[in-house]
């Protein structure tokens, strides 16, 4: 179902952790406003496994998946500034 309401946005970037509330958010803005949706996860060192994110991003809908190492930009700039 493809509707475009209006004044709502056509793309969605979306911090993505892979967790239930994220991925269902994903089917939902799809539906409700008609827009893609791009996902985005971080790798701060969390541990978690970035691929099976990326594969779970994918399957429940995300345009595009995006997954970056910012693993010495946190610790540089957040955890030692």
């Amino acid at each position: 179902m493809e509707k475009h309401l209006g004044n709502s946005p056509m793309k969605v970037v979306l911090a993505y952790s892979g967790g239930l509330d994220t991925s269902v958010i994903i089917t939902w803005l799809k539906e409700t406003y008609g827009c893609s949706v791009v996902a985005f996860c971080a790798d701060l060192g969390q541990g978690e496994d970035l691929e099976e994110i990326r594969k779970k991003a994918e399957a429940t809908g995300a345009s595009e998946v995006y997954v970056r190492d910012l693993r010495e930009e946190f610790v540089s700039e957040f955890v030692f500034p």
